[in-house]
This record gives C-alpha cells, structure tokens and sequence, in this order.
C-alpha cells in the first residue's frame, strides 16, 4: 500500500459520514464533468471512423448490450437511449450510410427489421475498448492489486445501487 492511500485513508477515517458522503457527492461532480466531455469516445472516432458523432457512439453502444439479450431493433435503441424513435431512425440511417450498422430481416419474423453491427462497427466499439482500457490503465498505474480489485468490487456496487434507485424513482412518477 502506498503512503498516499495511508494517508487517504486516515483521511477518510476522521471524516463524519455526512463528510464522506459530500466528498463522494463532489468527486461525481468532477467525474460527471470528465465523461460530460467523453474525451475516449472522440479518441476512438478520430482513430476509427472521423466524422461519427458522440450519438453514433450511444448507439453502438446499446445495439452491442442489447443484441446480448436478443434481436435490436430501431424501437430498442430509441427506448434504451431514451430518445424518440424518429431520432433514433434518423441516426441508424446516417449510421448505416457510413457502414457502421446494417440493416437484416429478422430471423423470427422476416416482416421486421433489426439493426447489427458491420465490420467497422465492431471495429470502433475495439478502439473504444482500448481507449477505455488505456485510459484507466494509466489512472491505476500506482494502486496496488488489491486496492484495483477492491475499488473494482466497490464500485460496481456503488453503480448498481445507483442504477436500482434512479430507476425505482423514474418507476414512481411514471405510476
């Protein structure tokens, strides 16, 4: 362990909760306005394909998270992204023109169309990947492999706490 994590952690342990919950409460403040700038996401497009959109990005990304549960469709990606499915059609049309999705028949039901990734597509969501990767690579270069797998367990928790109350409070108003 290092003297900074010592130090960090007396740190932590002299604070009252309310304390440690203003210094979580700012840290998310200062990351929200790190990814708000989604500095990987314009690594990965200017290395992979110029002239994609942070938006082309979001899309990516969900039609790779939802194709792990089934077929994408332009409907899935508009209610994933929260976005109306007008706008979500226009940017999987711009999307398809650039050879980053393709359009298919559905296998279940030839009368539908979904949306899967092309060659390219998958080749950007790899740059993101290892944008991602070398980016935090670089931000734990010093921790140890305890501290990483510690921080990892944690944090993951913290998300998915965030995740269960964000979406218990959006299933309160829209009963």
């Amino acid at each position: 362990m290092t003297s900074a994590t010592n130090t960090r952690e007396v740190e932590a342990s002299e604070l009252t909760e309310d304390q440690n919950l203003l210094r979580i409460g700012h840290a998310m403040t200062r990351m929200r306005l790190l990814t708000g700038r989604r500095m990987i996401g314009r690594l990965a497009i200017q290395s992979v394909a110029p002239g994609l959109e942070l938006s082309h990005l979001d899309v990516l990304d969900v039609v790779r998270r939802a194709e792990a549960t089934g077929e994408v469709t332009v409907g899935t990606i508009a209610e994933m992204l929260r976005i109306d499915p007008s706008r979500a059609s226009r940017i999987v049309a711009d999307m398809v023109t650039r050879g980053v999705l393709r359009r298919k028949a559905s296998q279940a039901d030839a009368r539908r169309i979904v949306v899967v990734l092309t060659a390219l597509g998958q080749r950007l969501l790899s740059e993101i990947q290892a944008q991602k990767f070398s980016v935090i690579g670089s931000i734990f270069a010093d921790w140890t492999q305890e501290e990483i797998e510690s921080f990892s367990l944690l944090f993951d928790r913290y998300v998915s706490g965030y995740e269960q109350v964000f979406q218990a409070r959006i299933k309160e108003t829209d009963d």
